[in-house]
């Protein structure tokens, strides 16, 4: 999140909300969250909300998630690969990772076959290592 901290000046006063909210947050949030959070802070409709978080986007702050229809931070601006989220069923944490040979065989398929792709999303749902559970559970 270098870009994060040093792009925190030019980000609107929505921006800067939904930012925090997202900051605060130990999981992805989605947008009627994120909404009823701010209410408060003057953010009264959706539209409002998702604006907000496809500027985020842009600005490559945050991420959405497609299969949870939810939004979390990006780890790390500063990438031009395509990030792999890890998400686990059980407690809902999200990691991002990169895997730049990854990342190039999407992009060789697409200049292969022709398709333009203007995104590519890579979720992997499982258990993470913490709720995992043990061979001395499993027994």
């Amino acid at each position: 999140m270098k870009n994060t901290l040093r792009s925190k000046q030019m980000l609107t006063k929505n921006q800067s909300l939904v930012l925090e909210a997202l900051r605060k947050a130990k999981h992805p949030v989605g947008a009627y969250e994120l909404l009823d959070q701010l209410r408060e802070h003057g953010l009264k409709a959706p539209l409002q909300i998702y604006r907000t978080l496809d500027q985020l986007i842009e600005l490559k702050i945050v991420h959405r998630l497609e299969s949870l229809n939810a939004w979390t931070l990006c780890c790390d601006a500063e990438h031009d690969s395509t990030p792999v989220f890890a998400i686990c069923n059980d407690c809902g944490i999200v990691k991002e990772y990169f895997d730049e040979t990854l990342s190039s065989n999407i992009a060789n398929i697409s200049k292969q076959s022709g398709f333009v792709a203007d995104r590519s999303i890579i979720e992997i749902h499982g258990r993470c290592d913490q709720c995992e559970p043990t061979q001395d559970e499993l027994v």
